[in-house]
């Protein structure tokens, strides 16, 4: 008697566990390419640090003759592991994301499925947006700006000149890469809490202001003490942010012809039905 009562309650927690071993499926897999990724990016971590370091070499120049030092016995190999790990999360990115879009699309509407994918499609594109104006247009201009403090030598002062460590590099090149990458998120997120009902296109036209100064105020706060860097985060998160507007815009016509058509076919349905 007591075996039958139970089985209702044994039942009732097959779905919730299902879930979880899916879950638990999707995480091992997503740690297994994060490994293998890792190892492989620590073989090749020294050419990855060349490519990062190609900026300041250009600004330097390449007969500078110049070069990076490191003051402590594991300094150099803790940043190598630093550098593996990073471009390991960065190369598994994408497949995390997937991952995460296969377990939560089952329980999802179509009309939802379509909105998610979009904000999932767009999380690694607008990151790597960002990185790549860190890279390519961030990193030149603020090195410059930076290299142009070093002072030659004259009668009675001694000269004033870089010697960068390759932990401090690396720690600023990550810094920057991250803030213009997840800021570059921006958009995604405003669309997600659209999506939930936590603010709407209206709202952020009326708080665009705001928006603005807060944009300024946190692209000063997460990248160096330089104008330059400050601008160029600051200039396209407004855009971005001008973009959302449109966007979730979009999104909330999307879900009012969605509404629309499904009190319709309600509608249609009661006046065929028999009375």
């Amino acid at each position: 008697m007591s075996n039958t009562a139970e089985r209702p309650i044994d039942l009732s927690r097959a779905p919730l566990l299902s879930h979880l071993i899916e879950l638990r499926k999707r995480l091992l897999l997503c740690l297994l390419v994060f490994t293998v990724a890792f190892i492989g990016c620590y073989t090749i971590a020294e050419p990855i640090y060349h490519f990062l370091m190609q900026p300041l070499v250009d600004v330097l120049g390449e007969d500078s003759g110049r070069r990076m030092i490191y003051t402590g016995l594991h300094e150099a190999f803790m940043t190598y592991l630093k550098l593996a790990f990073f471009a390991a999360l960065f190369i598994t990115l994408p497949l995390i994301l997937i991952q995460v879009w296969r377990f939560i699309a089952p329980g999802l509407y179509q009309h939802e499925k379509q909105a998610v994918s979009i904000l999932f499609a767009m999380t690694p594109l607008l990151f790597i947006v960002g990185a790549a104006l860190a890279y390519y247009v961030v990193f030149p201009m603020a090195w410059g700006f930076f290299i142009g403090f070093e002072t030659a030598a004259s009668d009675g002062h001694l000269a004033v000149q870089l010697e960068a460590r390759v932990s401090e590099y690396l720690g600023l090149v990550i810094q920057l890469i991250l803030a213009f990458g997840l800021s570059f998120e921006l958009p995604v997120i405003l669309m997600l809490l659209a999506h939930t009902g936590a603010l709407t296109a209206a709202n952020l036209v009326t708080g665009r202001r705001y928006a603005i100064v807060g944009i300024f105020a946190v692209a000063a706060v997460i990248t160096p003490p330089d104008l330059i860097s400050q601008i160029a985060l600051g200039t396209p998160l407004v855009l971005l942010y001008e973009a959302s507007i449109w966007l979730i815009r979009w999104q909330e016509y999307r879900r009012a012809q969605h509404a629309n058509s499904i009190v319709q076919t309600q509608n249609q349905l009661t006046e065929s039905s028999p009375q």
